[in-house]
């Protein structure tokens, strides 16, 4: 069963970027499939008034770090971008890029921003790996850039990113108002034995608890979309500056549109001065 909760959306104000996340199930391998999956979901934000619409991790391969750099990343890359430019959307889709050096191949996994024309505005590499599979496989070169849309300051992230502080007061403090995140968050559960529920674990708590705090020490939104398959905790949502999630894909495929606004990001901020406290003296975080 899908479950989607869409909080009531304040008045729009000054720059502005309708934002979705979409969320399905990918086939490992299937990239025939699953594109044409990217195509329904991309098509489906478009009709809801998105701009722009963040799609799973590795979702045109299926998540499969040990497999799915042999696939070709820039192949992918042009077919998502020819899904935006059909369907007259901004699309945030991950893909594998390979860089050759001297000694040899190297993978990555990287977000890309393509604009409603198919043109890629931004790409940024995962900083953060999950997992053996995906350190034996891939590698990371750092923190990505921020970049404008709609007259918002946009960063994306891939993510196990997003679970580090650092890496989202890192972009904020390089001005990014709105994080794009595709994700893959896979399902973990954890009890100590005799011990209550304040001591256990469960990985949703990635998309209700911190993703949202993420949003709100740092006064941005979050758009975080993750795979709807057996394994992963779906769960999909768009995180508020105040900490709050505007919108949440509990289970199943489905696509969430939040309209985010400049003046709330700003309003959030004065709210909530992290940003400027950060920075006092003895504080100062280089």
């Amino acid at each position: 069963m899908r479950k989607v909760h869409v909080a009531e959306e304040s008045p729009e104000t000054g720059a502005s970027v309708s934002v979705a996340v979409a969320q399905a199930e990918a086939i490992v391998g299937d990239i025939e499939a699953n594109l044409s999956t990217l195509a329904v979901l991309i098509e489906r934000a478009a009709g809801q008034g998105a701009d722009v619409v963040v799609t799973p991790e590795l979702f045109a391969t299926g998540y499969d770090p040990a497999g799915a750099w042999r696939h070709d990343g820039a192949a992918i890359r042009d077919a998502i971008a020819g899904l935006a430019r059909a369907c007259g959307i901004a699309v945030v889709g991950s893909t594998i890029e390979t860089r050759h050096d001297d000694g040899g191949p190297r993978h990555y996994i990287a977000a890309s921003f393509f604009s409603a024309s198919g043109r890629e505005l931004a790409r940024s590499l995962k900083a953060h790996l999950f997992g053996a599979a995906e350190r034996a496989h891939l590698g990371t070169l750092g923190y990505g850039s921020v970049f404008e849309f709609n007259g918002l300051r946009c960063a994306m992230g891939t993510c196990y990113d997003v679970e580090f502080p650092e890496f989202v007061r890192h972009g904020a403090r390089a001005g990014a108002q709105l994080f794009l995140v595709p994700t893959a968050v896979p399902a973990l559960h954890h009890q100590e034995p005799g011990r209550g529920p304040a001591w256990s674990y469960d990985a949703t708590q990635t998309s209700l608890l911190q993703v949202p705090a993420r949003a709100l020490e740092n006064g941005v939104a979050i758009a975080y979309a993750n795979h709807a398959a057996a394994g992963f905790t779906a769960h999909s949502c768009i995180a508020t500056p105040y900490g709050r999630n505007a919108a949440l894909i509990e289970a199943g495929e489905g696509v969430a549109v939040v309209r985010v606004d400049a003046a709330s990001i700003d309003a959030a901020r004065r709210l909530n001065t992290y940003l400027v406290d950060v920075d006092r003296p003895g504080l100062r975080n280089e």
